[in-house]
């Protein structure tokens, strides 16, 4: 072998060895206005650290390594819908004290669970993301009043060479799911709207369950909903 065809083999060898790289960055997505009431509430949303700066690595097949940064638009995201949902919100940052402020119910989501596929692991020309929000609700006292699961699915087809932007529309879906969901069902799900009352009848947790994100487990069981189908960019 020549030794300029030599080095090119080389070089072509280290390449599929050390595979590629793709980074994807989510822009903020945007919720059309639903037609909805709002509930006569007034809610701190708590969005913790790692939900604000969410952002996910995974090697591909050995082959190639993925990252995926949720992290701002997804906080921003679940911003823009509960404000669609509650008469008032109020945002607090990780290290806020909502003890500091008056509300009827404290909201804090966070990510239990992502996933992807590509087209080389799936087979397919598309790529699907699914998500797994944990949405965590404590009344004006401090009491867990709820914990619901709610699983979400996006997916979206291979467009060119690259797959950057058909994961990215997928992760995009994925949390469209969920608002989805969230809107018809939070309120059935985790009574939300009863906490319009007053806090809860039981003794509190605590200060630190709702002035801080060290909070102790919720007593009793969470239930979820699962989303059957999801969003698929070939049905919108």
């Amino acid at each position: 072998m020549a030794p300029h065809r030599l080095h090119l083999a080389v070089i072509l060898f280290a390449l599929l060895a050390t595979g590629c790289a793709a980074n994807v960055t989510v822009e903020q997505p945007t919720i059309p206005e639903p037609h909805i009431e709002q509930l006569p509430l007034s809610v701190a949303v708590r969005i913790p650290a790692k939900f604000n700066n969410f952002v996910h690595e995974e090697n591909v097949l050995g082959r190639e390594t993925w990252t995926i940064d949720l992290g701002s638009a997804n906080a921003a995201f679940f911003k823009q819908l509960f404000s669609y949902m509650f008469e008032n919100v109020i945002i607090l940052g990780p290290d806020d004290n909502a003890l500091d402020h008056t509300f009827d119910a404290l909201v804090e989501p966070d990510i239990e669970g992502f996933e992807f596929s590509v087209p080389n692991q799936s087979k397919t020309d598309a790529f699907a993301v699914w998500i797994r929000y944990k949405m965590r609700v404590f009344d004006s006292a401090g009491n867990s009043a709820a914990s619901w699961t709610v699983s979400a699915y996006g997916k979206s087809q291979k467009e060119g060479i690259g797959g950057s932007k058909a994961l990215q529309r997928a992760a995009v879906l994925a949390m469209r799911d969920a608002a989805a969901l969230i809107l018809l069902q939070m309120n059935k799900a985790t009574k939300i709207s009863d906490l319009a009352d007053g806090p809860l009848d039981i003794p509190a947790l605590g200060a630190e369950s709702v002035a801080g994100p060290d909070a102790p487990p919720e007593p009793g069981g969470s239930f979820g909903i699962f989303a059957i189908g999801g969003i698929d960019d070939e049905g919108e």
